[in-house]
């Protein structure tokens, strides 16, 4: 009669350690995992990022959530060349368990909706388990403003999903040392008081206190004008833009509207003629992914260190 090995008995015969059950916090769930997910899902580029830099493409069966708004570039296309696209937007609770996935790494208006079809509710019936991006997690429960931190923790709490710790640990120390040795070689003064813009004519859709962008401009030595605006990415009024006076405004690059666009708008319309950005014509770029939580955020700091610095 033939023996049947099990995956972590096999394993071990083969040289390898089994894998240890393994619990990861994900905003107020802890969610349980007796395997590394074989056949994953990441929603959005920046999360698609990560599930890249942790070497993770030979576990997926896809994302979603991408050409539907941005543009991938040269990087990011080479590193999901072998996998398909699902959805071009937010995907349907029938994409991913018509994909047989059994991991779904999105977060609450990145790939979820809070209420909505798709949540770590509506799959677990389906045995897809979910891991949801830190900085999401305001839109669920109490949280403290976005930090760099949040970044690290997700990509080390995958390294346990899948059993690639050494390897999380390994990208998160260079990170760190990367940013601490930049961050204190910078010459700097008083904060910089920067505007972020996202998108809108009407009314602008910037980023508040729990986004990540405000991580990022205060590392860059900076201070986000929307701290008081207690969201994560939201819609202001121009009003408010104007009475906070940047210095610096800082455009998410992504879509039908290209950064050169928004620029020229603020620009050339007369009720932003005193903002001391527009009076000094001080904008910079962000593209979409360095902007959002993901590997690109310690050269977003880079890039808004010089805009603010110039060094």
């Amino acid at each position: 009669m033939k023996k049947i090995l099990t995956a972590s008995l096999a394993l071990t015969l083969m040289g390898g350690a089994a894998f240890a059950e393994t619990s990861v916090q994900s905003c107020n769930r802890t969610v349980s995992f007796d395997a590394p997910p074989e056949r994953a899902i990441s929603n959005d580029v920046n999360l698609t990022e990560m599930m890249l830099v942790l070497g993770l493409a030979d576990r997926m069966v896809g994302y979603t959530g991408i050409s539907g708004w941005k543009t991938l570039d040269e990087e990011m296309r080479a590193g999901v060349e072998q996998l398909p696209e699902l959805s071009a937007k937010y995907p349907s609770k029938e994409v991913i368990v018509g994909a047989d996935a059994d991991f779904f790494f999105a977060g609450w208006n990145y790939g979820m909706k809070v209420g909505g079809e798709v949540t770590p509710e509506t799959l677990e019936p389906f045995g897809v388990k979910v891991y949801e991006l830190t900085e999401s997690c305001t839109h669920i429960m109490e949280k403290a403003k976005a930090s760099i931190d949040d970044m690290y923790a997700d990509l080390m709490n995958l390294g346990k999903i899948f059993d690639v710790e050494d390897k999380a640990a390994e990208l998160v120390g260079g990170y760190k040392a990367d940013l601490a040795e930049f961050t204190g070689n910078l010459e700097k003064g008083d904060p910089v008081r920067a505007f972020v813009y996202d998108s809108g004519e009407d009314k602008p859709f910037t980023a508040g206190l729990y986004a990540m962008p405000t991580a990022l401009i205060e590392a860059a030595g900076g201070t986000n004008v929307m701290n008081g605006f207690e969201k994560s990415w939201g819609t202001v009024t121009w009003e408010e833009v104007v009475e906070q006076n940047p210095e610096v405004i800082i455009i998410v690059n992504y879509g039908n509207v290209t950064a050169e666009q928004k620029r020229e708008f603020m620009m050339s319309n007369p009720a932003f003629a005193g903002i001391d950005a527009v009076k000094n014509d001080r904008f910079v770029t962000l593209e979409y992914v360095e902007a959002t939580p993901g590997p690109r955020n310690i050269q977003a700091i880079k890039t808004l260190a010089d805009a603010f610095w110039g060094n």
